[in-house]
This record gives structure tokens, C-alpha cells and sequence, in this order.
């Protein structure tokens, strides 16, 4: 029965070559104002092979719920506007139950007193706003046919609400904003570990987009919370954001950086005491906080393993940072900006020597073994959180792996896995985003 679902629906996507397939979380765009998800590419294979495989999955995706930390409150540990930090936990079972998966969500920055009063209202800003249940899919899955290698582990998505990567400890009074990610970063893991975390024999650190540099920030503390004996490793999905100049040859997210950095400074001693100290030392030490930001500058000094999923041309990169509109005074853009497909042969040039610079960036890195990556040449954005992108029929691949498997074999030491995928338009098996 489940090979005629499989045949059917490959045919009826066939047929259906225009299907649209609209993207279920688009979070990290808000803070940049993005342009809403229209489509995925026209690549009629994946298409036939993801309706096949939405209509042979027809149990929902499992449903998590809201935990708030109570204690979190008494220690500062607060979103922007105060209220208490969150997260959602499944519990894990059989060979995972002492296994523990931890995943910060993503959700930009706000980089000025403006935005951040903003977000205040908003579920990056406010627990008030988060939803109450959220589902678990991809790299969360709780099914073996979803996420083979760690469905049965805990698994824990921490809500984000302050703005700057879990990183900063200070507040500004006139505003009313408290911009308290490492006391949020230090109270949940506190809780998780009152929990069972701390039997914990594997664990792994993950995180997306704005999340996924705060795993980068943040993995070689969460190694120094289990013992050696443990197996902890961390994973940054499309958190490799580059310090490069974007198409007017303005540094557009260095400037985005710095008031991201300099906003949560400690006004009270009047230094960078808010963030800066909280940031890889092995970094800070060469270079100002607002460099060490970029996780360019600071993946080789992180002692802990890491694996690094990256798309070679990052949607977001590419609408916020390279082509942002404030850098594209006449639209000459805003095609290329929207619809990969729409790129003219200099726009591709342009984005090729973005990925090159990715290639470059990752080459000190790539040097010890104990890391891994997956960069492939896709438009798209954030590839663990998704079924489709994660492990599904049709899911993107670099040879004969995908990246489920990819992350599997480096974290159990199957295989080595540093897979760079050949330049745009060679791979056929990326799931493009296509926006309005």
C-alpha cells in the first residue's frame, strides 16, 4: 500500500509541475522585513517526490508544549521585555534516554532601541507571544523514518527572545529592555540539567540562523557542562555569516553587528561588558567583540567538535547583507534578490565570489578533524528545522549523502564528513526558496 501512495503521488507530481510548496517557518526574516515565500524551485523531480512523501506522512508532526522557567526571574534571566525565558521539551526513551539534543531557536537580531522595543511585542522578544505549542520536526522529529539518529534522544527547542544570540547582559532602563541572552543561555541550561541533562552520555548543541551563531558562542561552555567521559559535540545550521561587502561595497552587516554589540554593552561601567565577555576569548583577544561576532573569526578557536551546514549562497546573506535595498538605490536587484532564477550573469558572478569567500573562511577550520560541514549550493535558508530539507524522499544531497546523514556520520564517528557541493547551477537536488 505504501508503494502505491509513493507511485501515486510521483505521478500526480508529474502532472502538477507548478505545485507550491510555502515555507512553515520563516522567522529568522523578521527583523530584515522579508519578502513572503511564494514557491520552491520548479524542479519536478523534488516535487513528485515531496508530495509522494506528504501524502504517504498523514500523521501530523508531533506537537510540543511551552515550558516557561519560573526560576528564571529572580536571576535577571529575562526576555526583552521581561518575562521569562522558554523552551519545549520531548523526553527521550530506550538507547536515547540519556542522550540530550539541545536546539536555540534563530530569529535575527535587533540592532537599535527602535527595533527592540519593537520585538518586545513580537515572540522574539516576549514569551508572552510565543506560541504555546510548537512541532517537532527535522533534526526534532520523534519518528525513526524522520531523524534516524536521534528521534528517541531528549530533545529541546530554547525559545529566543533577546535580540543579540543568547549573548548579552545588560538593559537599558529608559526603554524598558533587558538584554539578558547569556543569563537566559545559563538559566535554561541550569533547568535542563536539574532534569536529567546532567546524566547526559551524548549530547549535541544545535541551532539556526541567528541560533546558529549562538551554538558557535556557546559550545565550547555547553562542553564544559558534561564530563569528559561524554560525548558532546555542536552544530551550526546557516550560522556562518560572512564579514564581506555587499554589492555598493558597503559593509552592511558589520554596521548591523556593531549595533547589535554596542547595544547591549554595560552602560553602567561605560565598557563592553555586556556582550564582549561572553563572546569565544580566543577571538576577543585578537580582535574588537564587533569582529568576533562573525563566526569567521572564531570557529577555528572553538575547542569543541563542530559541524557547520551552510547553504554557499544563503538567502538571507544574500536579501540582508550582499543585495540588501538600502545598497540597490536603483532595483537593480530586486529580481535576483527574489527569484535565484532571475540572477543575471554578472548577479551569479557576484554570488560566486560570495562563495568563495565561505570556502575560504571554512579552510582553517576544515584543517582539524574533529570538525565537520556541509555547504551546499543551494538559495536557501536554515536546512536542519525542515522535513524536506532534513531527511525526506528528494531531500538535498552532496554525491550520494544528505544531511541527516552527513551530521549522523560525523557525530557517531561513522565516516569523516566535509562535503563541498559543486557552484550553482550544478546541484539538482536543492530545494531553492523563491520569494514574491
Amino acid at each position: 500500500m505504501m508503494m502505491l501512495y509513493l507511485w501515486l503521488g510521483f505521478m500526480y507530481g508529474l502532472m502538477m509541475c507548478s505545485l507550491t510548496w510555502k515555507c512553515v517557518n520563516c522567522s529568522e526574516f523578521e527583523h530584515s522585513q522579508p519578502l513572503p515565500l511564494q514557491d520552491w524551485n520548479n524542479n519536478v523531480t523534488y516535487k513528485a517526490a515531496a508530495f509522494a512523501y506528504a501524502y504517504a506522512r498523514r500523521t501530523p508532526p508531533l506537537m510540543v508544549g511551552l515550558t516557561l522557567v519560573n526560576a528564571a526571574a529572580s536571576k535577571g534571566a529575562v526576555c526583552l521585555d521581561g518575562s521569562l525565558p522558554g523552551y519545549h521539551i520531548h523526553r527521550g526513551y530506550g538507547s536515547g534516554a540519556n542522550s540530550w539534543l539541545v536546539q536555540l531557536e534563530g530569529g535575527g537580531w535587533c540592532n537599535s532601541i527602535r527595533k527592540c522595543v519593537f520585538s518586545k511585542k513580537t515572540r522574539h522578544g516576549s514569551s508572552h507571544y510565543m506560541e504555546k505549542h510548537i512541532p517537532f520536526e527535522g533534526i526534532l522529529s520523534n519518528k525513526n523514518e524522520e531523524n534516524p539518529d536521534f528521534y528517541n534522544w531528549n530533545r529541546v527547542k530554547v525559545r529566543y527572545c533577546d535580540g543579540g544570540s543568547f549573548s548579552g547582559d545588560s538593559q537599558n532602563e529608559a526603554a524598558q529592555l533587558y538584554f539578558r541572552g547569556q543569563r537566559i543561555w545559563s538559566v535554561v541550561m541550569e533547568d535542563l540539567m536539574s532534569k536529567g541533562m546532567r546524566y547526559a552520555n551524548q549530547a549535541l548543541l544545535s541551532g539556526c540562523s541567528a541560533g546558529g551563531l549562538a551554538a558557535i558562542i556557546h559550545c565550547d561552555e555547553f562542553r564544559h557542562l558534561f564530563p569528559r567521559t561524554a560525548r558532546v559535540k555542536c552544530l551550526s545550521d546557516a550560522g556562518l555569516f560572512l564579514d564581506v561587502p555587499d554589492i555598493s561595497g558597503w559593509r552592511t552587516l558589520r554596521y548591523m553587528f556593531a549595533g547589535v554589540v554596542m547595544l547591549q554593552k554595560n552602560y553602567m561601567c561605560n565598557l563592553l561588558q555586556g556582550m564582549q565577555k561572553n563572546l569565544p576569548q580566543g577571538c576577543t583577544k585578537r580582535f574588537n567583540p564587533i569582529m568576533c561576532f562573525f563566526p569567521q573569526r572564531s570557529i577555528a578557536s572553538v575547542r569543541t567538535p563542530l559541524f557547520l551546514v551552510n547553504t554557499a549562497y544563503d538567502t538571507w546573506q544574500i536579501q540582508v547583507s550582499l543585495a540588501p535595498a538600502s545598497a540597490d538605490h536603483h532595483g537593480y536587484w530586486n529580481g535576483c534578490r527574489k527569484n535565484y532564477a532571475r540572477c543575471t550573469g554578472s548577479q551569479i558572478s557576484f554570488l560566486q565570489g560570495f562563495r568563495n569567500q565561505m570556502l575560504y573562511a571554512v579552510r582553517g577550520f576544515s584543517r582539524l578533524k574533529k570538525n565537520g560541514f556541509f555547504i551546499n549550493s543551494c538559495f536557501a535558508h536554515c536546512q536542519t528545522e525542515r522535513q524536506d530539507t532534513w531527511f525526506s524522499p528528494g531531500s538535498p544531497h552532496i554525491k550520494s549523502k544528505g544531511i541527516a546523514e552527513s551530521v549522523g556520520n560525523w557525530y557517531f564517528d561513522r565516516a569523516v564528513s566535509m562535503a563541498i557541493d559543486c557552484p550553482y547551477p550544478c546541484d539538482n537536488t536543492c530545494h531553492h526558496l523563491v520569494f514574491k
